[in-house]
C-alpha cells in the first residue's frame, strides 16, 4: 500500500511518500511543495492543486494521510492554510484517494509513543522507522513522512483487529 503523506500549509506543504505493505514501512520519497510569498492567493491555491495532483498521478497512492488543522493565535495565517488544505482534498477525492486525517497528537502517539513529544523527537523516529541515514529535510517533509507511517500503523492495527474479529457486533 503507498501512502502519502500530507502536512498542509501555504507557503509550504510537506509531502511524504512510503510504502505501508510490510510491517516495516519503507522509504519512497518526501519533499516539499512551495508557493512564493508575493503571489496573489488564488494563484497560490491553483499551484498547490497542480503539484499536489502532479505527485498524486506520479505516485499513485492507496491512501492520503493528512493533518487536521490546529488553530492556535493566528487566525488570518490558519484561513490561508484552511484554503491551501482545501485544494489538497479536493485533488485526493477527484482522483478517488480515500483520505485520512490525524490530529498532531495522534501522529505523535502513533510514531513516538508520546502524544507531546517535540520536533526533533518526532524527525528522529521518522528517521529510525524508516531506515534513514539522516532525518528527513526540512521539516515540513518530515512532518508529512510521519503522517504517512502514522496511517501505516494505525491501518495495521485496524486490519489485525478485523482479521482476528476480536470484537463482536450486537
Amino acid at each position: 500500500m503507498i501512502i502519502l503523506g500530507i502536512d498542509p500549509g501555504l507557503a509550504t506543504i510537506g509531502f511524504g511518500v512510503i510504502d505501508g505493505s510490510n510491517a516495516r514501512q519503507t522509504f519512497i520519497n518526501c519533499g516539499v511543495i512551495s508557493t512564493p510569498a508575493g503571489m496573489p492567493l488564488s494563484q497560490r491555491l491553483r499551484q498547490i492543486y497542480e503539484d499536489a495532483g502532479a505527485l498524486m498521478d506520479m505516485y499513485k497512492p492507496d491512501a492520503i494521510s493528512i493533518e487536521e488543522l490546529f488553530f492556535n493565535t493566528n487566525l488570518k495565517t490558519g484561513i490561508a492554510v484552511a484554503h491551501a488544505r482545501g485544494v489538497l482534498v479536493l485533488a485526493g477525492q477527484e482522483r478517488g484517494i480515500p483520505m485520512y486525517e490525524y490530529t498532531p497528537l495522534q501522529v505523535k502517539q502513533a510514531i513516538a509513543g508520546y502524544g507531546r513529544a517535540d520536533k526533533k523527537q518526532m524527525m528522529e523516529m521518522v528517521r529510525r522507522l524508516l531506515n534513514l541515514k539522516e532525518a528527513a529535510k526540512p521539516d515540513d517533509a518530515s512532518d508529512a513522512l510521519a503522517l504517512a507511517l502514522c496511517h501505516a500503523r494505525t491501518s495495521a492495527v485496524l486490519r489485525n483487529i478485523k482479521e482476528k474479529d476480536v470484537c463482536s457486533t450486537i
